[in-house]
């Protein structure tokens, strides 16, 4: 099985399903914070590879939900600057196994590239909460510090 550093948001119900998921489908998941994380635009970048800069962002984060962050008219560098400022606003997870570093839960990806146990539960990176306010203002006071 493989050996995989997770980064997630701590206390994110979506974050734990996922590892939940890679550990018991047999891998040896290493658990980073993504929000306390030290990124640069070098060490971020390599985690959305080929994707369109609007995939790089949670669509569940506030800030986009809201419009303030317009993901599809951001150019890839002030995409970067804007996720190294506030963290959220981030696809997670970011997943790296060996070299190979990728943006975001698709089950049946992560399936094909390490191998998941068959479950008839679908696993996704959307928030379980999304549409709580309540919630929403909890996410934004987990990434100040």
């Amino acid at each position: 099985m493989a050996k995989v550093t997770f980064y997630e948001k701590p206390g994110c119900g979506g974050n734990a399903r996922q590892k939940a998921l890679l550990m018991s489908s047999g891998h040896d998941v290493e658990v980073r914070n993504l929000l306390t994380q030290p990124w640069d635009a070098a060490s971020l970048r390599p985690f959305f590879g080929d994707k369109p800069v609007a995939d790089w962002f949670n669509a569940s984060s506030p800030r986009v939900k809201s419009g303030e962050v317009k993901p599809a008219e951001l150019s890839a560098e002030a995409a970067l600057s804007l996720m190294l400022e506030d963290p959220l606003l981030i696809r997670r997870p970011l997943i790296q196994v060996g070299e190979r570093r990728e943006a975001g839960f698709d089950q049946a990806a992560v399936d094909a590239w390490i191998g998941l146990r068959p479950t008839d539960v679908v696993v996704t990176d959307r928030c379980l909460k999304e549409g709580d306010a309540a919630h929403a203002a909890a996410c934004r006071a987990a990434a100040e510090p």
